[in-house]
């Protein structure tokens, strides 16, 4: 069959308002090469009118203190590539133990490296400001880890001033294996983190599925329970000036923006 290719493209002749791309807001996020669920996490919390965009960093398993040190080289490279011309609102770091070995200035200076003048939150300073928006000061901490990393994320919460309770890990080395973890042993595991006087339990790893226990874990322990991707979309979104309700996810939204969690760009 002969097929006519005599034909002249025409011009769509259909008018049209262009649609906003996130018309509340854009976050970008710079995630691990290896994660498999801070972008399912972060996108269930997240309103439906902010957008969520992503790029991955070079990294490698095991998930040891020097692989995390290593990996920051290439947050300048990835963050140029979180919507080039047009931007975002917000960069998230979506990773809590390289920002435990690496520290939030560094982090934030390495991305705007790349993305110039971009607000910049990454777990661990989210948390920070988390845990104090809820009044807490003694916490128990529950990490997929191994102690060593386990300890990292410890160590910058007792140099943030904050009393840890109890630390406890699951001693994984493998971003495959945290994203494997069940919710429901996680749920276990946080009921078993806490003590009494513990004023919140924080669940730390982005690679975790926590976000869809926050909620049943704060109801059985009556206390706070944050989480870094929790954590990460909560501080975004004050951050981006978002004053729209966050159901679902945990007391700490109804929290009302903190001034120490306004970050200043420079």
């Amino acid at each position: 069959m002969s097929v006519s290719r005599a034909v002249t493209p025409e011009p769509v002749d259909v008018p049209y308002f262009p649609d906003p791309v996130g018309p509340a807001g854009r976050i970008g996020l710079i995630t691990l090469a290896t994660d498999f669920n801070s972008e399912d996490d972060l996108r269930a919390i997240l309103p439906n009118d902010v957008r969520l965009f992503t790029t991955r960093i070079e990294n490698a398993n095991p998930v040891t203190v020097e692989n995390l040190k290593s990996m920051a080289n290439d947050l300048p490279r990835a963050a140029k590539t979180l919507l080039p011309g047009y931007g975002v609102d917000v960069a998230i770091f979506g990773c809590t133990s390289g920002t435990a070995v690496t520290g939030s200035d560094k982090i934030a200076d390495l991305i705007n490296e790349g993305m110039p003048k971009t607000k910049v939150t990454n777990p661990l300073l989210a948390s920070e400001f988390a845990l104090r928006a809820v009044g807490a000061q003694k916490i128990a901490i529950l990490t997929p880890y191994t102690p060593a990393v386990t300890q990292s994320v410890v160590d910058v919460f007792c140099d943030k001033g904050f009393e840890i309770t109890r630390a406890m890990g699951f001693g994984l080395d493998s971003d495959f294996d945290m994203t494997a973890l069940p919710p429901k042993a996680l749920f276990e595991a946080a009921l078993k983190v806490d003590t009494t006087d513990a004023d919140a339990v924080f669940i730390s790893c982005t690679a975790i599925r926590s976000a869809e226990i926050i909620a049943d874990v704060e109801q059985q322990l009556k206390k706070p329970v944050i989480t870094s991707n929790q954590a990460l979309i909560w501080h975004a979104l004050q951050l981006m000036n978002y004053d729209k309700p966050v159901t679902g996810f945990g007391t700490l939204f109804d929290q009302a923006p903190q001034q120490s969690s306004q970050v200043e760009v420079p």
